[in-house]
């Protein structure tokens, strides 16, 4: 009997590498501050699918812009036809000379490079300051033969855009070719974008696009934008920013080991997530109390801490955990059982005497 007693108290005080699936269950209803901590057990493909991970965030979906439409800081180039005397470039004397002898050949001058001020406007010789900012190229031009209506003999006018500002969107970060990228087509998604500044850099899984459009911003995963179909479009203005942010989940309690793993792909569900761990390791690990702890996002935007649990020892619970998705920061934690504390006792108890019994061993060799 004193035995058994001195047995039971040793086993209380052993080392453990957590708590078991009873105590983390006792320490969750006995919390009385903090967050209120929800356990869910994993037992049917609804609680699964609960468990998901939420759908990626949404941006305003804007309608398309025409793809010449002018804005400040453009530069334009624009040239005017004319037939006969022309009225750019023509001092008076040759214009009555020029008028004498009528030449009826069209005749084309350039402007310098005519670039778009800070309030929308430009300043054109004879035709003086217009206002252009929100108008196509094509508008421009009848804006610009209007201004020099009376001065010249039917001018006719092409406006074309020499370097684009508005139409554009800034890319930067793990790019292979930061910088401004101008839309041709105004149709492009981000996936789309990223490539024509020449594709990222490192693997897909590892990185995040973040989105910035006025005053919304919003972060993508790049493998998922790359495996969704419905991939979010740009619009001019937008600044896009790929960032390096690799994704990991920790494993602690009585597994195969204790870490910090990275993904190792842009989905990895909780039995790939068990056997990179390891598993229950045999000896002091309880596969009945397989908990996975993480934080979830409510309705109203919160975080509330949920702790899911898993019963390895039912048939069911392998095919549950092939579609249990993991995510970024989870912490996966294999219980103790409270069944093995006797052998832990035993094994400390023979690493103590070992040592022992082989001197006393060693001793009786040399006297006989």
């Amino acid at each position: 009997m004193l035995g058994l007693i001195l047995l039971t108290t040793a086993c209380a005080s052993l080392p453990e590498s957590g708590p078991t699936g009873s105590q983390i269950r006792a320490s969750v209803a006995r919390a009385e501050t903090g967050p209120q901590i929800q356990i869910v057990e994993v037992t049917d493909a609804g609680v699964v699918q609960a468990a998901q991970p939420p759908k990626g965030p949404t941006l305003a979906d804007l309608p398309t812009p025409a793809t010449d439409v002018v804005g400040p800081g453009d530069v334009l180039d624009v040239a005017v036809y004319e037939a006969g005397v022309t009225l750019f470039g023509s001092t008076p004397a040759a214009s009555v000379a020029a008028a004498a002898a009528f030449d009826s050949a069209v005749k084309v001058e350039r402007l310098p490079p005519t670039k778009v001020d800070d309030r929308g406007d430009i300043l054109v010789p004879y035709g003086g300051r217009l206002h252009v900012a929100g108008r196509s190229t094509a508008e421009i031009g009848g804006l610009i033969r209007q201004s020099l209506h009376g001065m010249s003999q039917n001018p006719q006018v092409l406006v074309t855009l020499r370097e684009v500002v508005t139409n554009s969107v800034i890319v930067g970060g793990e790019i292979a070719r930061p910088g401004r990228l101008v839309l041709t087509t105004n149709q492009e998604t981000l996936p789309d974008a990223i490539a024509l500044a020449g594709g990222w850099r490192g693997e897909s899984k590892d990185l995040k696009v973040r989105v910035r459009r006025g005053a919304q911003e919003a972060d993508f995963r790049l493998s998922d934008l790359l495996g969704d179909p419905a991939q979010p479009r740009v619009y001019p203005g937008d600044r896009i920013t790929v960032i390096r942010a690799p994704r990991s989940w920790s494993v602690m309690g009585a597994s195969g080991r204790v870490d910090l793993i990275p993904f190792a792909a842009p989905v990895v569900t909780l039995a790939e997530a068990i056997a990179q761990a390891g598993g229950t390791n045999p000896n002091v690990g309880d596969p009945r109390a397989l908990f996975v702890f993480r934080y979830e996002t409510g309705a109203d935007g919160a975080e509330r801490p949920v702790v899911y649990h898993l019963n390895m020892m039912q048939a069911g619970s392998y095919f549950l955990a092939q579609r249990f998705q993991m995510r970024d920061k989870d912490v996966l934690y294999i219980g103790n059982a409270r069944a093995n504390q006797p052998s832990k006792l035993i094994q400390i108890i023979s690493q103590l005497f070992t040592p022992l019994v082989t001197v006393t061993s060693a001793v009786q060799v040399l006297k006989n």
